[in-house]
């Protein structure tokens, strides 16, 4: 069985602290834009007709949602999360839609995925990568489980390229988000992500990671002027 180093296991129990409001605190500080980003990622995904998806970090369920409500119902979406809250609350939310035979939540780290080689036509994983410890490992099982031919798609925050958006973006993401996200969960939840953001690699750099792990024709598309990057990589 696979064990999370110490701060793997800070991270989990942060994010079991926060699984409550964690919907709500998505749509409130990302102004509902966060719903426009996971559509774009899932535009990007490739499928059989009776293919399956993987989501990881798929937290309450949103992007798993995403994904049935755009494929065909022969396509099944399997999501996997490191917090045993958040995918309570993901089982809930997908028990009264209308996808609830479709799609299956269970909990796994990214580093250890409990699938066999070659199982899936795409993978997915929003606003999670950067709380992977070890993201190369990370990258290695997502690339280990998809079929030959199959994709990955990975949506996360990034830093704006304009000097002056960049600016405005730095004073909301570090001096406002954590303020209220403590008024309504935890403070030091809401400072841990601009810190985790801020510390993640270039758009380049991390190109390069998803090519280490084995992706090639990796690329990227930058939303909402950069405050969050698509990136995309193949399994040949």
């Amino acid at each position: 069985m696979y064990r999370l180093s110490e701060k793997g296991e800070r991270i989990r129990e942060m994010f079991d602290s926060i699984a409550p409001r964690y919907d709500f605190l998505n749509r409130l500080l990302s102004l509902g834009i966060d719903r426009r980003w996971r559509r774009f990622a899932v535009r990007q995904i490739k499928y059989d007709e009776n293919g399956r998806v993987l989501d990881i970090a798929t937290g309450t369920g949103d992007v798993a949602l995403e994904i049935a409500a755009r494929t065909p119902e022969t396509v099944t979406i399997v999501g996997v999360d490191f917090s045993g809250e958040m995918v309570e609350l993901g089982r809930e939310k997908i028990r009264n839609s209308a996808f609830a035979g479709r799609i299956n939540l269970d909990v796994a780290p990214c580093e250890a995925l409990p699938f066999g080689e070659e199982s899936f036509d795409s993978v997915t994983i929003a606003f999670g990568i950067r709380n992977v410890v070890d993201r190369l490992q990370g990258l290695k099982e997502m690339q280990r489980v998809l079929k030959k031919g199959g994709r990955v798609v990975i949506l996360e925050f990034s830093t704006p390229r304009s000097r002056i958006f960049k600016s405005i973006y730095y004073f909301y993401f570090l001096r406002v988000l954590p303020v209220i996200g403590g008024l309504f969960s935890k403070f030091s939840a809401y400072k841990y992500l601009p810190d985790s953001v801020l510390e993640f690699p270039s758009r380049e750099d991390f190109k390069g990671l998803m090519a280490t792990a084995g992706f090639s024709d990796t690329r990227h598309f930058d939303l909402t002027g950069g405050i969050a990057t698509v990136y995309v990589g193949e399994k040949r």
